[in-house]
């Protein structure tokens, strides 16, 4: 076998065993996941309606034994829509990205069953059945593909050791995003970039530890299995050679848009004369669009105060119990076309909390170091209550807020609501994420919360208002909830 020969079959085994362990194990237990999924959906469907619907020449072990055999269908098709190779190559990807795909998934799969069964007459589905095991089949393979990841996300075997190429301000951007999110799955070992051992700002523990030349020596020496590339001042062409020769040898390579907070989940890619284009769309939100957001808005947020209402009731009894003072905690903040409202939320400190304000500066979280002391977030804070505490760890504290989405004055999804001091401080471009109604979450909340520093919190509000769709606010919705089950929630 010639050199060039023996350099692809190398390359080749080197893939194969770097992209084992993460992908390796992610793909089965999706697969299981899906398995697990559609068995109980059909389980469940035929204890409730196999007598009711069967036919006489049909008996339960026949049904059983074609469900089996198709099986193999549906985890084709579910390999043919990409659920199964994603979590491999994207750090931030969950359940709830791929929600559309699984509905897709289900109707597909299941009109291929009634076709099938109508066309070889082995059996004549009743619709009923049909359409219960459809709906089931949606949320439980949902749970599962959660449970699934939520599961292997602990394993160590899905840790990825990561590398950042730029130790720049983009490169630390990166870097710092990353590691504020545990359930990426990465852990930084260092930064390449041109002066290999010098200090990076903001980073205790991590170091440049080689220059591009050295990039793959390090990924091979270090077991590296993702480089993230930034912006370094090294040549255009020698960056290409490195990353063309990192993908070939099975290193996951993800590269940085230049302009990274314009650059939004819904833009649009496509080729233009065989070069790759993002094109962002202008943001001109039509009336109908905001009528569907609002519609969304007055149903989900109706739905929610009725069915949390025993919560609200609990909640109330124990901040009234555990200190003097209101129940509910009303701030001015500022809304869309610069108009401010007074948003509800449980008190979770003391009566006098906003008066005692100046004694804890100290304690900002963003004023350390010489930070940006714009926003105001305290830790171990000493005007919150005992049951305020709980509240927040919980994000309890905030589901009053679902009556000011009622009134039209905050949205379920939208930029961060702040207060007047710090909209004082949104300039020029940034005023675009008063366009949208503040919302109860949204792009700020499931990248950081309070952790984020103001000038990141206000370009993840611009790129919320300048790429919003139905989908976007679905995907933040369902993103939500076991963001805020697992971390503590924002400052008042």
């Amino acid at each position: 076998m010639s050199s060039v020969g023996q350099s692809i079959e190398v390359g080749r085994a080197a893939a194969a065993r770097r992209a084992r362990p993460r992908g390796w194990v992610v793909r089965r237990a999706l697969l299981a996941a899906d398995i697990v999924g559609l068995t109980f959906s059909f389980a469940v469907t035929e204890s409730i309606y196999g007598d009711i619907t069967r036919q006489e020449t049909f008996s339960t072990s026949a049904e059983i034994g074609l469900f089996v055999l198709t099986l193999p269908v549906w985890i084709l098709l579910a390999k043919l829509y990409g659920l199964y190779d994603r979590d491999e190559t994207r750090t931030d990807h969950r359940t709830s990205d791929e929600v559309a795909d699984v509905f897709h998934l289900t109707t597909v799969g299941t009109w291929l069953v009634i076709a099938g069964s109508r066309i070889t007459h082995v059996a004549d589905p009743h619709l009923l059945r049909v359409t219960v095991f459809w709906a089931l089949a949606i949320a439980s393979i949902v749970l599962t593909r959660s449970i699934a990841r939520a599961s292997c996300r602990r394993l160590d075997s899905y840790i990825e050791k990561t590398l950042v190429v730029g130790a720049g301000p983009e490169g630390r951007l990166i870097a710092r995003r990353l590691e504020q999110n545990s359930g990426f799955g990465l852990r930084i070992v260092g930064f390449i970039d041109r002066n290999p051992g010098a200090a990076v700002p903001g980073f205790r523990d991590l170091r440049v530890i080689g220059t591009l030349a050295d990039l793959p020596r390090l990924v091979r020496e270090r077991d590296i299995g993702r480089v993230v590339v930034g912006f370094t001042d090294d040549g255009h062409e020698a960056m290409l050679r490195q990353i063309r020769e990192l993908n070939a040898h099975g290193v996951q390579v993800d590269v940085i848009p230049r302009f990274p907070d314009l650059v939004g989940p819904e833009v649009d890619l496509h080729t233009a004369g065989g070069l790759t284009v993002w094109s962002l769309r202008p943001f001109s939100l039509s009336r109908s669009s905001r009528m569907l957001k609002r519609f969304g808005d007055i149903v989900l947020a109706t739905i929610g105060l009725v069915l949390l209402a025993p919560v609200f009731a609990v909640v109330a009894l124990a901040v009234k119990l555990d200190s003097r003072g209101p129940v509910f905690f009303r701030q001015e903040r500022i809304r869309d076309g610069r108009r401010t409202f007074r948003i509800w939320k449980f008190r979770t400190m003391a009566p006098d909390a906003e008066a005692r304000k100046a004694e804890i500066a100290h304690l900002n979280i963003h004023a350390r170091g010489g930070g940006d002391g714009r926003m105001f977030k305290a830790d171990n804070d000493p005007r919150v209550t005992r049951v305020g505490r709980v509240l927040r760890q919980s994000s309890l504290d905030e589901l009053p807020q679902l009556f000011n989405v009622l009134t039209g004055e905050m949205s379920l999804v939208g930029p961060r609501p702040l207060i007047p001091q710090e909209h004082l401080h949104v300039t020029e471009w940034r005023r675009r994420r008063l366009e949208l109604k503040p919302g109860l979450t949204g792009l700020w909340q499931v990248n950081g919360r309070s952790a984020l520093p103001f000038e990141e919190m206000v370009a993840l509000d611009y790129r919320y208002v300048t790429n919003w769709s139905p989908w976007l606010d679905l995907r933040l919705i369902l993103m939500t909830f076991p963001l805020v089950l697992r971390g503590p929630a924002g400052a008042q």
